[in-house]
C-alpha cells in the first residue's frame, strides 16, 4: 500500500455521550493529570472481567450518540480513572458501547486501542471517510476485519499509513488483548517519536522483568517512562514493567490522555483557582493564587463534579474553589474542590448604631440595632465595597434608620428609610 502524506490536526469537540455517574463517586483528581498518584497506571489484576472481546469490539463509528453509565458499585479503585476517561470522552476519542456502559474493568482489544490512538491523532474524520473505508487491507486477517469490523476498516488504513504497524507485523490481529509493552509502542508511535525512541535501544531499565521486554522495544519504553505516558510497578521485590500484561479500558483511558499532553500544538489546560461569580452566557472567569483572573468559554459538554457527584451548571457559585480543564480553548471539565460558603441571606431593619470607614474613607462596616421584647439587640456586619445605596447617601450616619440586605454577613445594599 502507498503511504499517504497525513497531516496532523486537532479533534473537534463533537456531541458526546455525557458520562452519568451512578452511586458513590467521588473525585480523586488530587494529581496533575499524569497519572502520578492515584496509583499510576494502576494495571493490577483486581476486579476485572472475563474477556469478551468477541462481544463487545462490536463499537459503533456513531457511539457518539450513546449515554455512557459508569455505575461504580464496589470498584471503589477505579475512582481514579473518571478524569481520564471523562476528558477523553468530552474530545470524542474514547467513549462507551451501545449499551451505555463504559466497561472499566475490561481488557481491552488491539482494534479498540488502535481506533483510539487514530482518533487521539485528530485523523477520525480521515479514518471515517469513504475513501479510507473502501481501503483493500493487505494484512492475512483483513477479511475478518471487513467482515467482523467494518468499521474499523478505515482506522487499521490510517493507522497503517501514520506507521503504527511494525514493517514486520502480517496481521492486525483485532480480539487479541493490548498489552501493556503493545499499547506503550503504539502511543509512542502515534507521538511521531520513533527515531527518538529507537536512540535509546541501549538504555538499561530498572525493571526486575527487563529481560521480558525485547532489545528492539527498549527505547520505546524509556521514552515512555521519560515522558510519563505508562509507570512500572513497585512490587515487594523490586520493580517490574509487565509487559504482557493486558490492558484494560480504565487504564488505556489514562495512558491516552497523558500521551495527549505530548501531542503537537496541545492546547489543554489545567486552572485552578476560585470562580469569580457564577457562570453566565456560557463564560466563566477564575481567579487564580497569584488575583490574576482568567476568561473562559464553557463547552456545551462540559462534565462537572460539586460535591462528589455529577452535577449541572447552575450548581456553580461564586467563591467556589475549582480544577478546570480546557481543550481547544473551552472549558470541558470542572472539578469543585472546595465550595463555596453556603449562602446565608438576610434582611434587617433597624438604626445605625456605629459606621466603620477604611483608609480610603469607604464604609467597612455598620451595625445596627433594633429593639426586639424590651430589649436592644445589635447587629454588626461587614459592607461590600460595592454596596449599594438607595435615598440620599448623605443621611447615612448614626441614628438613621435603615433596611440592610446581603448574604454571608456581607451587605449588598442598604436602603435610608
Amino acid at each position: 500500500m502507498m503511504k499517504k502524506q497525513t497531516m496532523w490536526k486537532k479533534t473537534a469537540i463533537s456531541s458526546l455521550a455525557l458520562l452519568m455517574l451512578a452511586g458513590g463517586a467521588t473525585s480523586a483528581f488530587a494529581d496533575n493529570g499524569k497519572g502520578k498518584g492515584h496509583g499510576g497506571d494502576r494495571d493490577d489484576d483486581k476486579g476485572r472481567h472475563e474477556d469478551k472481546n468477541d462481544k463487545n469490539d462490536k463499537k459503533d463509528k456513531d457511539d457518539d450518540q450513546y449515554k455512557v453509565t459508569w455505575n461504580f458499585k464496589d470498584e471503589d479503585d477505579l475512582k481514579w480513572a473518571m478524569e481520564y476517561i471523562m476528558r477523553l470522552a468530552s474530545k470524542g476519542v474514547f467513549t462507551g458501547y451501545e449499551d451505555g456502559t463504559f466497561k472499566p474493568n475490561q481488557k481491552i482489544s488491539r482494534i479498540e486501542t488502535l481506533t483510539a490512538a487514530v482518533r487521539l491523532m485528530g485523523l477520525r474524520a480521515q479514518a471515517e471517510s469513504a475513501e479510507e473505508m473502501n481501503t483493500e487491507l493487505q494484512f492475512k486477517d483483513a477479511d475478518k476485519i471487513t467482515k467482523k469490523y467494518p468499521w474499523a476498516v478505515g482506522y487499521v488504513a490510517v493507522a497503517l499509513e501514520n506507521d503504527l504497524f511494525s514493517e514486520t507485523d502480517t496481521e492486525v490481529r483485532p480480539e487479541a488483548n493490548a498489552t501493556r509493552l503493545w499499547s506503550t509502542i503504539l502511543l509512542v508511535k502515534a507521538l511521531k517519536l520513533e527515531n527518538e525512541a529507537k536512540a535509546l535501544n541501549n538504555t538499561k531499565l530498572d525493571f526486575k522483568d527487563a529481560g521480558e521486554i525485547p532489545a528492539g522495544s527498549v527505547g520505546y519504553v524509556a521514552l515512555a517512562l521519560k515522558k510519563g505516558i505508562i509507570t512500572g510497578y513497585t512490587d515487594k521485590n523490586g520493580k517490574t514493567f509487565r509487559p504482557n500484561q493486558p490492558v484494560t479500558r480504565a487504564e488505556l483511558a489514562a495512558l491516552l490522555d497523558r500521551t495527549d499532553t505530548e501531542m503537537p500544538d496541545h492546547d489543554a489546560q489545567a486552572i485552578t483557582g476560585k470562580l469569580k461569580a457564577a457562570p453566565a452566557d456560557g463564560k466563566l472567569t477564575v481567579v487564580k493564587a497569584d488575583n490574576t483572573e482568567t476568561a473562559l468559554t464553557i463547552d456545551p459538554n462540559v462534565f462537572i463534579f460539586r460535591e462528589d457527584k455529577k452535577a449541572p451548571l447552575s450548581a456553580l457559585r461564586a467563591g467556589d474553589e475549582v480544577l478546570v480543564r480546557t481543550y481547544l480553548n473551552k472549558v470541558v471539565f470542572i472539578e469543585v474542590t472546595k465550595p463555596a460558603a453556603a449562602v446565608t441571606s438576610f434582611s434587617e431593619l433597624g438604626t445605625i448604631n456605629t459606621l466603620t470607614f477604611n483608609a480610603q474613607a469607604k464604609l467597612a462596616a455598620i451595625s445596627i440595632s433594633r429593639i426586639e421584647n424590651s430589649q436592644t439587640l445589635v447587629y454588626t456586619y461587614n459592607v461590600d465595597p460595592n454596596v449599594a445605596i438607595a435615598g440620599n447617601a448623605s443621611l447615612l450616619k448614626v441614628g438613621q434608620p435603615v433596611l440592610v440586605k446581603g448574604d454571608n454577613g456581607n451587605v449588598k445594599s442598604i436602603e435610608i428609610k
